[in-house]
C-alpha cells in the first residue's frame, strides 16, 4: 500500500492492549489485514522515549529512560501500521506524534477505552465528555503532522449527542472514525448497537470503522462482510476475534490454530518479543484450552526458551538466536582489540574478550574461582552490577573487587555471560592464574582415565590363581 493510507473498504486490526505488539500485528497483515494498530500508547511514557535504530533486529525501538521498548516497528508494517495513543492534551499529543510519525501510516487517538488506566487521566472514554478538548486535539494532530490522523469513539447515551460529536470530529480534517458500538459502561457481552454505527456512517462523509462485531457477529472471515453490511460502515476493525486466531482475516479461511501459534512464535522469536508478553498472546489464543497440557506448558515458560520447548519448537529458537548473534557479530566488525590489551573507562578497568563457556567444566567457573580466590585472601564477595541494551539486548556486567571494578568491552547475550566475562578480565588483569582452572579439571579428567585403566588392569580371577600357583 503506497502513499497516503487510505480507510476505506479496509479490514483492520483494532488496538488491543498487550495483544497489538509487533509479533500480532505482522501475523494479522499476513493473514489479510489491510492495516494494523498499536496498542494505546500513553502520551506521558511515549514523551520520554527516544528513537533508536536497532540494526540486530532491524527494527525501529522506542525506547524509555530505563531502557524498556516502549513500541518497536520495522519497515514491513511501515505502511500499514497505525499509532494509537492515550492522550488529554493537545500539545503532548502533538509532540508524541512528531516522534513518531515518519515511522508509521498514521496516528490514532483513543476516545472509547472504558477502562480505567485509559480514563484516569482524562484518556479513552473519559474524553466523550469534554468535545472541546476531543477538538483541540485532533486540530492540534492534522495541522501539525504530515500522516492522516483518525480517532476511535465508543456510542454516547442518545444518538443524537452520537452524531453531533461524529459531524465535529470530522471537522478537524481527520482522515476516519472508528466507532466501537457500545456505550461507554457496556462490556463485550453486551449486543453491539449496529445502528448507532450507521447512522454515524450517514453523517459524516469520512470512512467509519465499524467494530465491537467480534463477539456475536464475526466468526470467520465471511462474517466481516455481513457486519460491515449490518453496520452500514466503510470498513471493520477486529479485535477479539483476532486476538483469538489471528487467521480470521484470511479470504480463504482460519487455519488451524497450532499453525498460527508457531507462526506467532516465530515472529515473537524474531523480533526479541519480552516473553510474557508473547506468552500472554498465545493464552489468549488458546482461549478454553488453557487448562490443556500444551496450555499448562506455555503458562510455566518463563523465557522465550521454555516457550519454545512449550511449543515443540526449539530448533527454531535455535537457529533464531544463532542468526540474531550473527548479524550481532557482523556489526561489531572483525578487528576487535586483543584481550590482553588493558584500559580504562572510568574508573573500571576494561578487557575486550568473550566468555567462551565451553572452555571452562560447569563445577568450575570464573565466578565460582574469582569466589573462591576471594575466600582465602579474606576479602568481601565480588559483586556484579549488570545492566542490558535497549536496541539488542545485550548485557553488560561490572565485577567489584577489593573496592576495584573490571569489565569487558564486549557485550554478552546473556546477564549469566556478562558476569562470566567480567569475572575473567578481573582474574587476568590481577594475574591470577585461572588456568589453573583449566589444568585441574584437565588433571582431574586424567586422574578418572588412569584409574579406569587400572581398573580395567586388574588380574582377573584366573589370573590371580595362576599367579598364586
Amino acid at each position: 500500500m503506497a502513499g497516503r493510507l487510505s480507510f476505506a473498504n479496509i479490514t483492520a486490526l483494532a488496538p488491543m492492549v498487550r495483544v497489538g505488539t509487533l509479533p500480532m500485528r505482522l501475523l494479522a497483515l499476513d493473514y489479510g489485514a489491510d492495516v494494523v494498530y498499536c496498542e494505546e500508547l500513553i502520551d506521558i511514557k511515549m514523551a520520554q522515549c527516544r528513537r533508536v535504530e536497532n540494526e540486530v533486529l532491524q527494527t525501529v525501538d522506542f525506547v524509555a529512560p530505563d531502557d524498556r521498548v516502549m513500541f518497536r516497528t520495522c519497515e514491513k508494517e511501515k505502511q500499514r501500521v497505525v499509532f494509537q495513543m492515550g492522550t488529554a492534551d493537545p500539545e503532548r499529543a502533538l509532540a508524541v506524534a512528531r516522534l513518531v510519525e515518519k515511522d508509521v501510516a498514521a496516528i490514532d487517538v483513543n476516545m472509547g477505552c472504558p477502562k480505567e488506566y485509559s480514563t484516569k487521566g482524562g484518556m479513552g472514554a473519559a474524553l466523550l465528555s469534554h468535545p472541546d478538548k476531543i477538538e483541540a486535539i485532533l486540530t492540534k494532530l492534522v495541522s501539525g503532522v504530515s500522516v492522516p490522523v483518525t480517532c476511535k469513539i465508543r456510542i454516547l447515551p442518545s444518538l443524537e449527542d452520537t452524531l453531533t460529536l461524529a459531524r465535529r470530529i470530522e471537522k478537524t480534517g481527520v482522515a476516519a472514525i472508528a466507532v466501537h458500538g457500545r456505550f461507554k459502561d457496556e462490556r463485550p457481552r453486551h449486543p453491539v448497537h449496529c445502528d448507532y454505527i450507521g447512522a454515524v456512517a450517514r453523517a459524516v462523509a469520512v470512512p467509519v470503522i465499524a467494530n465491537g462485531g467480534s463477539l456475536d457477529l464475526v466468526k470467520t472471515h465471511g462474517d466481516i462482510r455481513a457486519f460491515k453490511e449490518a453496520a452500514g460502515a466503510s470498513s471493520v476493525m477486529l479485535a477479539r476475534a483476532a486476538m483469538w486466531n489471528p487467521s480470521v482475516f484470511r479470504s480463504a479461511g482460519p487455519l488451524p490454530l497450532h499453525d498460527v501459534m508457531i507462526q506467532y512464535l516465530k515472529y515473537a522469536l524474531r523480533y526479541d518479543n519480552h516473553a510474557f508478553n508473547s506468552k500472554y498472546c498465545l493464552c489468549q489464543m488458546l482461549r478454553d484450552k488453557v487448562e490443556s497440557a500444551l496450555g499448562k506448558r506455555v503458562q510455566a515458560a518463563q523465557d522465550n526458551r521454555e516457550l519454545s520447548e512449550a511449543m515443540d519448537q526449539l530448533d527454531a529458537f535455535e537457529e533464531t538466536q544463532a542468526a540474531l548473534d550473527a548479524r550481532r557479530d557482523a556489526l561489531r566488525g572483525p578487528e576487535r582489540p586483543p584481550d590482553r590489551v588493558i584500559a580504562l573507562d572510568g574508573d573500571v578497568t576494561t578487557m575486550a574478550l568473550k566468555f567462551e563457556r565451553r572452555e571452562y567444566p560447569p563445577q568450575l567457573t570464573p565466578k565460582m574461582f574469582l569466589l573462591e580466590w576471594s575466600r582465602r585472601q579474606k576479602l568481601e564477595q565480588p559483586t556484579y552490577q549488570t545492566v542490558q541494551r535497549a536496541q539488542d539486548r545485550a548485557f553488560q556486567s561490572t565485577v567489584t573487587v577489593e573496592k576495584r571494578k573490571y569489565r569487558s568491552s564486549l557485550w554478552e547475550k546473556s546477564k549469566k555471560f556478562a558476569e562470566q566475562a567480567s569475572a575473567v578480565v578481573c582474574l587476568r588483569v590481577l594475574g591470577i592464574p585461572e588456568s589453573h582452572v583449566g589444568r585441574r579439571h584437565k588433571r582431574k579428567t586424567e586422574d578418572d582415565r588412569d584409574g579406569a585403566r587400572e581398573k580395567r588392569k586388574k588380574p582377573t580371577a584366573g589370573e590371580r590363581q595362576t599367579a598364586g600357583s
